[in-house]
């Protein structure tokens, strides 16, 4: 089976909700595995970085659509948490803090997407 054919077969049968969970997950293990990368390996724990705040900025693009399905407060949460990941992602960057914040916020996000959320 080609890789195309595989893609195309498990998008059809995921529902929206479990692929944005599989995502949350690879963007999390991405920024767990550079959070133990050392602060000399830049590009790797960059690429990371820039997945997951790529990841949110996504999201708040299509929270800000007004023909977006969800609760206007739900999208008003998750823009804002777009707007702080952001930040906070400036700052891990730049050396002034570390990735367990945005792997915190990213795990919350997924036990709300698998129905865990407490």
């Amino acid at each position: 089976m080609s890789l195309q054919a595989y893609k195309t077969a498990s998008t059809r049968a995921e529902a929206p909700r479990e692929t944005e969970y599989r995502l949350f997950g690879q963007v999390t293990r991405a920024l767990m595995h550079a959070s133990t990368l050392d602060k000399t390996q830049f590009a790797e724990r960059m690429d990371a970085l820039d997945w997951n705040r790529r990841l949110w900025s996504t999201l708040a693009t299509a929270c800000s659509d007004p023909n977006n399905a969800l609760p206007q407060e739900v999208r008003a949460h998750i823009i804002s948490l777009s707007i702080f990941v952001g930040k906070h992602t400036s700052l891990v960057a730049r050396g002034e803090d570390d990735f367990a914040t945005l792997i915190d916020i990213n795990r919350m996000i997924m036990q709300g997407l698998s129905g865990q959320a407490s």
